[in-house]
């Protein structure tokens, strides 16, 4: 993961959600406010991972795109299944709208991403914001985000064992996640199973070449491009799943973060400051 890069400011506070008292921690990068912001849910199959593990990364993403980052603490199956998580991490969205004061932050420029199973959550949220009457995201970072349950693609089958993350591990994680099989193709659990992807945020999705999850994360670009939705898309040959964690080993990590962060100038504007 390389070493800890130093943020303007980094601290941890606990938030209520449905069902716990959560931590979500704060990231806030060089410059001045109001600054846009990410809340960001990390991977782990929905199982494992917090948000001590996530620290670098997240401190990675902060200091490249010049965001607030909130990374959120959900809690994890199997003891916390579906909708458990989903619901933890729209609540930390709708709590960082209530407190944009004090986390100088732009109301107008919140946006959500996660990498793996939290790319999972950070499109769920997007789908869940689009039935409630709240704020939407202004943004969804989707890296080699998990949307469909199945696994049935030519990328679960070519890229199935030999590169980290298994397709076995992914159809066992998923009945963790979601133990009840009348749940996994509901759209808030299986993105991709969405009716319509209409009017839901742009959207950045992130791809790997050697990862299982490769093919749907394609397809749900590609679903959002259909209905309509603004869709930059990077595929980063040579890659497995994971590299967003892998500073150190994996040069298409640093390019990501610049990617993204042109992306989002791009979508959002200006940022606040730049590093």
């Amino acid at each position: 993961m390389g070493e800890p890069e130093p943020v303007t400011r980094s601290e941890t506070r606990f938030i209520l959600t449905s069902t716990a008292e959560i931590p979500v921690r704060i990231y806030t990068p060089e410059g001045r406010g109001p600054f846009p912001a990410l809340v960001v849910f990390h991977g782990g199959c929905w199982i494992v991972g917090n948000i001590e593990l996530a620290d670098r990364p997240h401190r990675a993403l902060a200091n490249a795109t010049g965001c607030v980052v909130v990374a959120v603490n959900y809690q994890k199956a199997p003891e916390h299944p579906f909708p458990v998580p989903l619901d933890d991490c729209f609540a930390a969205f709708i709590w960082t709208h209530e407190h944009v004061r004090e986390l100088e932050v732009d109301p107008s420029r919140i946006g959500v991403g996660g990498d793996s199973a939290g790319g999972n959550l950070a499109a769920a949220v997007c789908l869940k914001a689009r039935e409630s009457e709240g704020p939407m995201p202004a943004l969804q970072l989707l890296i080699y985000p998990a949307v469909d349950w199945e696994l049935q693609t030519p990328s679960a089958r070519q890229n199935a064992e030999g590169y980290g993350l298994t397709t076995a591990d992914m159809k066992w994680s998923w009945t963790q996640y979601v133990p009840d099989p009348r749940d996994r193709s509901n759209p808030l659990a299986s993105p991709l199973r969405a009716p319509s992807l209409a009017n839901l945020p742009p959207a950045i999705v992130i791809t790997a070449e050697f990862d299982v999850l490769r093919d749907e994360g394609q397809q749900y670009a590609d679903r959002l491009e259909d209905a309509g939705v603004p869709v930059t898309r990077h595929h980063y040959g040579g890659t497995i799943h994971g590299f967003f964690w892998m500073a150190t080993a994996v040069d298409e990590r640093r390019q990501m973060l610049d990617d993204v962060a042109i992306d989002l100038r791009s979508t959002w504007g200006r940022r606040s400051d730049s590093p």
